[in-house]
């Protein structure tokens, strides 16, 4: 998630709105374009006019459904994108042919064969760090965006700066590893701190929960409290996992796999490509009402398996639920060695 504090910029866009160019760090360095030098003549002559004009252009087709004071907003806004795998990396191609410019990109794992199910990634990328690569991506759409690239990712020493310099944080911190949790736990306390909003999600069998965390209106604590340092420190995967994605919102699928695989160290979790993908498109909605002041849902869930299968085997899903639900709580509490949770499949099912 992010790099060595290496701030890739690309210059030359020139917001209506100034502002000044990104400063997260001391080790800041150009992304730029492939082929393309740090300092391109092309890039020096363009004046601010052309920028301008390319703007408008590759804007064009979102007017009649985006205003021109929102796609202003999103032309000067900046935006942090935390993990650029499968839930960050899905959103920051949308949010940039939407028109965002300015992004900070934290991530510091690198593109594996088996994340290429899901994620925006080539064989030949393989090894390559997320941030970096997906810095390419958006200098692909614009050329002239500002991208700044931290290969360390989220650690305690950079994360109020990289918060507190940005409009929106999106939260793609892998949290399969104690070490992602830790990240996540950071990211939130500072953008808690800092009143930041943030949009998370979780791919889960066909679906995908969207969490909005606006700090912007209150104080509140980091997580809405649900997850803390010593809950990391003390807590399994699952039981974190449990805390902050209400079960109502989990698919039966995705409860029967985890509770086969409870026990299993070296479980990797299952994720589909068209789950994943739906991330993109609910928090590039998000970010253009959280970015001009407005507010959204908390909970958004779209279940892909939901809305292609017949009516019958969705019902026939929802009956198995309960005790799917309950008999994987019941387990996951005994490895905890605490008192079982109240299921929440009680609770009614929200349509997507």
């Amino acid at each position: 998630m992010s790099e060595r504090e290496g701030s890739q910029r690309e210059r030359g866009l020139g917001p209506r709105r100034k502002r000044e160019a990104f400063s997260l760090g001391p080790a800041t360095t150009a992304v730029r374009p492939e082929g393309r030098g740090s300092d391109s003549r092309e890039e020096r002559e363009m004046s601010e006019r052309e920028q301008a004009r390319f703007y408008r252009e590759l804007t064009r087709r979102n007017r009649g459904f985006i205003p021109d004071r929102t796609q202003q907003a999103l032309r000067s806004a900046r935006v942090l994108v935390a993990g650029c795998g499968s839930t960050g990396g899905a959103a920051v191609e949308p949010l940039a042919r939407l028109g965002v410019q300015h992004f900070a990109l934290a991530d510091n794992g690198a593109y594996e064969l088996n994340n290429l199910n899901r994620q925006h990634a080539y064989q030949h990328e393989i090894g390559r760090n997320k941030a970096r690569v997906t810095a390419s991506r958006v200098l692909g759409v614009n050329p002239h965006a500002e991208v700044a690239v931290h290969e360390d990712g989220i650690q305690e020493s950079n994360v109020d700066v990289l918060v507190a310099e940005v409009d929106l944080v999106v939260d793609g911190v892998d949290v399969t590893g104690r070490a992602g949790w830790e990240a996540k736990v950071l990211l939130h306390e500072a953008a808690a701190r800092h009143r930041k909003p943030v949009i998370t999600g979780y791919d889960m069998a066909g679906a995908q929960y969207v969490r909005c965390y606006d700090y912007r209106r209150r104080p509140r604590p980091a997580l809405d409290g649900r997850v803390s340092r010593s809950d990391v420190a003390e807590r399994s995967t699952w039981m974190l996992l449990h805390r902050v994605v209400p079960t109502r919102f989990v698919p039966v699928e995705m409860l029967a796999d985890a509770r086969a695989h409870l026990g299993e160290p070296d479980y990797s979790v299952p994720q589909l490509v068209y789950a994943s993908l739906l991330f993109g498109a609910i928090a590039s909605r998000m970010a253009v009402d959280l970015l001009t002041g407005r507010r959204v849902r908390k909970h958004v869930l779209v279940d892909v398996h939901r809305q292609v299968r017949p009516r019958a085997a969705v019902l026939l899903g929802l009956g198995r639920k309960p005790a799917v639900a309950a008999a994987a709580l019941a387990d996951l509490a005994r490895r905890e060695r605490r008192p079982a949770a109240v299921p929440e499949a009680a609770l009614p099912e929200v349509a997507p």
